[in-house]
């Protein structure tokens, strides 16, 4: 992907974050962007030093998310957390202009990576702090030793040497597919379960059968068998580059004017803020796991007034452990401060009552299934009769990439496709997704970009508009093309812990070396050797003083609500959860 150039005056404490935001914004196309001033650094307002990408997914907590299927810490080899940062600059850029347009007076709009990466682990933050006793928090090895090098049992390998993502979203077609390649009964329950969790888990340790029996057959065969079992396979590509060039989101503008031309909504509302820049407006959520609730969740940060519709019943994810209180601490991590209400959309009653919903709403999103809202009669063209102005947002999986009938669009599979499984992966490791739901979360981020840029174009034309995003667009966005050193990128493990090497380090391992007190020459086994010698505490102040940065991976994620380091970016409750990663003046 080509990356603009920040425009004058932009910041470049975050170099990676700032292209991406200027990028962003670019898209969006109002001139007016370039009235609000933004920044974006490295540590916001944590008291932890933090100087790179490096330092913050180590502090963070992504080294150890990405690193669980494996067993150790390990970085992402791209700058997600800074495209995370650099699309929530540009969003608050737009929502800044949102507010002053009904009469707010907001200038300025700041942000961090820090704040970018501890939003992406909401869901994971949220589930470590729920129980304190939570066994998906520590360390978890393959191997017993945790000194796991690779990605675990996901990725597959066929008979022909192809690496493939497999994707089965329930337990028939689960035991169906395993069933057609001759797998035996009992290893394949055993398999659904941590298979069915990954998501959840960022772990993947499946019975090894199931890999034997696959490295038995052929990657055609087993297409074949995905396709008559309902499952779905995608070969893992090698290039890590995206396939084709996709815009994050698409607008497409209503052809009758009927929006609001005015700062605020139909419905009125609470007036707007710095710290509420969406006040007043109104969103209608339809969507389940990650991706929508995730875009609903910034716009309700932002001070929208979010509605969820869950079918009767409620929402199952509601009922996935750990609890906190009554719900589940996942779940809350994304929905928690928004409306619920419950409606049947198989019905003709449901399906009325979710128009009178939209017929007061500013915007209305969801990430059902491809065809599902034409099917149920409420697509875009069906509800502008109910409200002309609505901007009406799809967070799909693939968008129109894969055709009309693509398989199902789940993080992994995206990630395999997309060329991001090879991207996030070292130069020595295969082309493996990260068990880490990265386009779940960035594409959520997209999808309410899309909608306050087409709030925007609201503001200028009057008339609403359908937003299309992706899971794939997503991806797309994530800066690409280079995969650094495995040897000076992994964290250096200590006697109880691991450090992250800063840019000099990795660059000068001589330096680091003399400061572990070995001779300049020493290679990296010797250098890792040495450093296991000793606690991370006893390694600090004299890397320190010989001017070698390092960080402290987090190992976990439960220590980061207990640090008064992080306390003015987190909410410590029944669970912790990152606050709004915006200020505005």
């Amino acid at each position: 992907m080509t990356l603009c150039v920040p425009r004058a005056g932009a910041p470049a404490t975050a170099p990676v974050a700032a292209r991406i935001a200027a990028h962003v914004l670019d898209l969006v196309d109002d001139p007016a962007t370039a009235t609000v001033g933004w920044d974006i650094d490295w540590q916001g307002p944590l008291s932890v030093p933090l100087v790179d990408e490096g330092a913050v997914q180590a502090a963070c907590g992504i080294m150890h998310v990405h690193g669980r299927a494996a067993g150790r810490p390990a970085p992402l080899a791209v700058d997600y957390a800074s495209t995370v940062a650099g699309v929530l600059a540009a969003q608050g850029v737009c929502a800044a202009l949102l507010a002053r347009a009904a009469g707010a007076d907001v200038t300025q709009v700041r942000t961090s990576v820090s704040q970018a990466a501890l939003l992406a682990l909401a869901q994971y933050l949220a589930a470590a702090t729920a129980d304190g006793d939570n066994p998906e928090d520590g360390l978890p090895s393959r191997t017993g030793t945790g000194q796991g090098s690779g990605p675990a049992d996901c990725p597959f390998v066929s008979a022909d040497g192809v690496r493939f993502e497999l994707e089965v979203l329930d337990a028939d077609r689960w035991l169906d597919f395993w069933q057609r390649l001759g797998a035996d009964r009992a290893e394949i329950g055993r398999g659904w379960r941590s298979f069915q969790q990954r998501f959840a888990t960022a772990t993947c340790s499946l019975p090894p059968a199931l890999s034997a029996t696959v490295r038995r057959v052929s990657f055609a065969a087993i297409r074949a068998t995905a396709d008559r079992s309902g499952a779905a396979v995608l070969s893992v590509r090698e290039d890590p580059l995206p396939p084709t060039v996709t815009p994050p989101w698409t607008l497409t503008p209503s052809p009758e004017p009927g929006g609001t031309t005015s700062g605020r909504t139909r419905t009125g509302g609470a007036p707007r803020t710095a710290g509420a820049p969406l006040a007043g407006l109104r969103v209608v959520e339809s969507a389940r796991r990650v991706q929508g609730p995730m875009a609903g969740h910034v716009l309700r940060l932002l001070g929208a007034d979010v509605v969820r519709v869950e079918p009767p019943g409620g929402d199952p994810m509601r009922g996935i452990p750990p609890i906190a209180g009554t719900c589940s601490a996942r779940f809350s991590a994304l929905n928690a401060g928004k409306a619920v209400t419950e409606i049947d959309f198989t019905s003709a009653t449901g399906r009325r009552a979710v128009r009178e919903l939209v017929s007061e709403a500013d915007v209305f999103l969801h990430n059902w299934a491809p065809g599902k809202a034409a099917r149920l009669g409420l697509d875009a063209e069906d509800l502008r009769s109910a409200r002309p102005g609505l901007v009406y947002a799809w967070a799909s999986g693939w968008g129109d990439a894969l055709g009309p009938i693509p398989p199902v669009g789940t993080d992994y599979l995206v990630q395999a496709h997309s060329g991001l499984a090879a991207a996030v992966r070292p130069a020595d490791e295969p082309p493996a997704p990260s068990l880490m739901t990265l386009t779940d979360v960035l594409g959520g981020l997209v999808c309410a970009q899309g909608v306050l840029a087409a709030l925007l174009a609201r503001l200028r034309t009057g008339r609403g508009g359908r937003v299309d995003s992706s899971l794939y667009s997503a991806a797309a966005l994530v800066p690409r093309g280079w995969r650094r050193p495995a040897a000076t990128d992994r964290p250096l493990r200590t006697r109880d812990g691991y450090l992250s090497l800063g840019p000099q380090a990795r660059e000068r391992p001589d330096r680091l070396a003399r400061a572990l007190d070995l001779g300049a020459g020493a290679g990296v086994d010797a250098i890792a050797s040495r450093a296991r010698t000793r606690p991370t505490a006893d390694w600090l102040p004299r890397l320190a003083a010989a001017g070698v940065a390092v960080t402290p991976v987090c190992t976990s994620l439960a220590d980061l609500a207990r640090d008064p380091r992080f306390a003015p970016a987190l909410a410590v409750g029944e669970y912790a959860t990152p606050l709004a990663p915006w200020e505005f003046s």
